[in-house]
């Protein structure tokens, strides 16, 4: 699930930007930390203003989704890079959905439950490998209702698009 744009940040010179100059660059995150604080570095080396010290991020690229505040650390901000870079757009949707970063890559390797086309087929197949289910009775089992049920109680749903319904266990 590997994110195909670039992942960057816009770093600014908050003395040229406070003195009605924009003077900032977009650098790669994927870089490391090493290479953004010497890209940053530069920035205010090169500053219109002399002396300059303090710099904010100010916009940010690739991330898909995750909001990106305008003093993140460093680290956090390659750490993040570095999950999305892994994981796309579904490890942004479970770090906003999670709050952070430490759970949603807890819940990847321990509660990923698969990728189904709905919740309905995630239930179907639950039950069908789970549940020994006679001839006579397979046309009675209601796995819509089967799906919203777990949907409230056991799993969290991620969907990314048409059929593409990705499933987790509730903790």
């Amino acid at each position: 699930m590997k994110n195909e744009g670039e992942i960057r940040i816009y770093v600014a010179c908050l003395a040229a930007y406070s003195n009605g100059y924009l003077h900032g660059q977009w650098i790669d995150v994927t870089l490391g930390e090493d290479a953004i604080w010497d890209q940053i570095n530069e920035v205010l080396k090169t500053s219109p203003m002399p002396d300059a010290e303090e710099w904010a991020i100010h916009d940010s690229e690739g991330f898909e989704g995750l909001n990106i505040s305008e003093y993140e650390g460093i680290q956090s901000v390659v750490e993040q890079a570095e999950f999305i870079e892994e994981h796309g757009r579904l490890g942004a949707e479970l770090v906003t959905y999670y709050g952070d970063l430490e759970t949603a890559r807890k819940a990847l390797e321990d509660d990923y439950a698969g990728v189904y086309k709905s919740l309905t087929e995630f239930a179907e197949e639950l039950t069908e490998q789970t549940t020994p289910i006679p001839d006579s009775l397979q046309y009675y089992i209601d796995y819509e209702r089967m799906a919203r049920d777990l949907a409230v109680n056991d799993v969290l749903a991620v969907e990314l698009g048409f059929e593409e319904i990705h499933v987790f266990w509730s903790r």
